[in-house]
């Protein structure tokens, strides 16, 4: 996608020419699922963009929940950011080593918590690697940097808000798992959880919205990936999958077409298929 905004999306051409930049802050912020057979910490130590610092999505999260990955307190996401040397007045490019699949959560996280100047690396690290971009292995030294919050809590959604969406057909909710896993016709990855989705809502697959070599279709392709999804864009929108993770890609392609209202439920699948009073559809919507 020839889209260069600090805001939302930008090149490798882009981060090359800003590598320099005093106050860039790079982050690699690669997740994997278990079945992807990648450590991202152990892959993050032995190359990375130039003064990258890892962001742990998992550590970085509410340890109170026993749901994945959640969304930190606010003093700890604080804290975190302060130690990893990321604060106010920072341009922050986040990345992942899949392409486009993690990245795009931490970039929600980040404007979640009342950051607008965060994008993420179009294509990610194999891109940037492809084109022989400069990487290295030593860990950046790190200042401590304040970081001002002011949380946006009309950007996640929680269990009963969702709920209460589905019932009501007031919000389009967006399902970004494959449409095997939203029929209900292949099994979940997570033990325990039921197969199907939540009842009104449209699948649209987050991999739609890329192109083969990680990076985000045309802003046009991205609409009318949605639009054919069968979602109404006039209406605000939620976004789901699995475990909030690739949610965040249509969060990302909604920001891209100009939807400023839409929101991620944090808990997803994981929480929604493991409570069987919380009603499933099987099959096409």
């Amino acid at each position: 996608m020839a889209i260069d905004d600090p805001k939302t999306l930008v090149s490798t051409k882009w981060l090359a020419d800003h590598l320099s930049d005093p106050d860039l802050r790079v982050l690699d912020a690669s997740w994997y699922l278990p079945e992807m057979n990648r450590d991202p910490k152990a892959e993050y130590e032995e190359e990375h963009i130039p003064g990258a610092r890892f962001f742990d999505i998992d550590e970085i999260s509410d340890k109170a929940s026993d749901l994945p990955h959640m969304v930190p307190p606010v003093e700890k996401f604080i804290s975190r950011m302060r130690a990893m040397g990321v604060g106010d007045g920072h341009q922050i490019v986040i990345y992942d080593g899949a392409g486009l699949f993690s990245a795009a959560r931490v970039w929600w996280l980040f404007k979640l918590m009342g950051q607008n100047d965060v994008a993420v690396l179009d294509g990610g690290f194999p891109k940037w690697k492809v084109e022989g971009h400069l990487t290295e292995d030593m860990a950046p030294i790190v200042r401590d940097r304040h970081m001002m919050v002011r949380r946006q809590n009309y950007m996640v959604k929680d269990v009963t808000q969702v709920s209460s969406a589905s019932k009501l057909g007031d919000y389009e909710i967006i399902d970004a798992r494959s449409p095997a896993r939203f029929k209900g016709e292949a099994p979940e990855p997570r033990e325990g959880l039921r197969s199907g989705h939540i009842p009104g809502s449209k699948n649209l697959f987050f991999q739609s919205l890329l192109n083969h070599d990680g990076t985000m279709k045309d802003a046009a392709v991205i609409k009318g990936a949605f639009e054919d999804a069968g979602v109404n864009l006039d209406k605000p929108a939620i976004t789901t999958c699995g475990s909030g993770v690739t949610a965040a890609v249509l969060s990302l392609g909604l920001s891209l077409i100009g939807k400023t209202d839409h929101a991620l439920y944090d808990g997803s699948w994981t929480e929604w298929g493991q409570f069987p009073t919380l009603p499933i559809e099987i099959g096409d919507t």
